[in-house]
């Protein structure tokens, strides 16, 4: 069953290989980068793991054609160029 919701237009800032990423894998499962992030948030909400064995091959083929070397561990200690 589905549900009705209300979506709203944002602008948000991200690292860029990881957005190429995204989007690339959203264009690899024929959804909208917005639909990806929002599964993506509701499984990680519950603390379950949004995506299959065959994604997460994927998601590490689209990570070596974009050069996204980040990990989870890294996700409180990035800055941006020029920031000190």
């Amino acid at each position: 069953m589905s549900k009705t919701v209300e979506r709203v237009q944002t602008g948000v800032r991200i690292e860029k290989r990881l957005l190429k990423v995204l989007k690339g894998l959203a264009e690899h499962l024929e959804m909208s980068l917005g639909d990806l992030l929002e599964g993506m948030t509701l499984h990680c909400f519950e603390n379950k793991p949004p995506f299959s064995e065959a994604t997460l091959e994927k998601i590490e083929q689209l990570k070596r054609v974009y050069d996204l070397d980040l990990v989870a561990a890294d996700s409180h200690k990035l800055r941006e160029e020029g920031e000190t």
